[in-house]
């Protein structure tokens, strides 16, 4: 599943292509793509939108139109891209939004876990995730005071986006290892010290996944380059590069997750 850097980055390349077109019709090749409105109403309220800025609210694409928002969550296999609005529909193309200026934003997705919602509210499907690991707002004190407030194994809650927007498998365990922080520590035991390390080693690692332009460990992403620069993720059994130790993998919550032992001791 793409993480806030990977879905970063098609927002980025989607921006200046789309900013500024008009939706002209709407092929909804298989309807569960839709979470909301109905069918009917989507492909109503579609047509005619203007693209007004293209952006991100955690791992969600969110394409602001002149009357409502529409939001796309990519999951497991799903992308966004750009086609000549003459051509021949993909096998796996979910959704074909055809636009002014002879292009068309398609959707596609293979496993068929990604959603799309069209909303004039956008607050009704993001209004629960938790803050932006990249805004200001993402303090240390902040972090240290949430964490205490909670009493969870501390990789589980990071992954929690109720609780911190954005992170994944990956960059959390990256994260955790810059930090020296254990994925099973608990999050009321950590430190303000220990709270600063680990605000400031969030942010490296998505600034650093944003500007390697993510991770392509799967077919489905391609472009990224970050994953040549992984400390522990899907590196079990090969040395750490801080202190030579061989990188473990356990299961936290049913996910790999990759650790430093001497590093990152509990």
């Amino acid at each position: 599943m793409p993480e806030l850097p990977e879905v970063e980055t098609i927002a980025r390349k989607l921006k200046p292509e789309l900013t500024g077109k008009t939706i002209i019709d709407a092929d909804l090749r298989w309807s569960r793509t839709l979470a909301s409105p109905s069918v009917k109403k989507f492909k109503e309220q579609i047509k005619g939108q203007k693209i007004l800025r293209v952006g991100r609210r955690a791992k969600y694409l969110d394409i602001s139109l002149s009357e409502f928002n529409m939001l796309v969550h990519l999951r497991m296999s799903g992308d966004l891209f750009m086609r000549e609005s003459k051509f021949e529909p993909q096998k796996h193309d979910r959704l074909i939004l055809k636009l002014t200026g002879g292009k068309s934003l398609v959707f596609n997705d293979t496993r068929k876990f990604g959603r799309v919602w069209l909303t004039a509210n956008p607050e009704n499907v993001l209004g629960k995730l938790g803050p932006e690991p990249l805004s200001r707002g993402f303090t240390s004190q902040w972090l240290h005071t949430a964490l205490h407030n909670k009493h969870r194994q501390l990789k589980p809650l990071l992954l929690d986006q109720t609780f911190l927007a954005g992170l994944g498998n990956i960059y959390t365990d990256e994260a955790l290892h810059i930090a020296k922080l254990h994925p099973l520590a608990a999050s009321d035991s950590i430190t303000v010290e220990q709270a600063r390390a680990l605000q400031d080693a969030v942010r490296r690692v998505l600034k650093e996944g944003i500007r390697r332009n993510g991770a392509s460990i799967d077919w489905v992403y391609r472009g990224g380059e970050f994953q040549n620069h992984f400390r522990v993720y899907d590196r079990d059994g090969k040395p750490c590069p801080v202190c030579g130790t061989k990188i473990e993998r356990i299961i936290v919550g049913q996910r790999s997750t990759h650790y430093c032992p001497n590093c990152q001791m509990r």
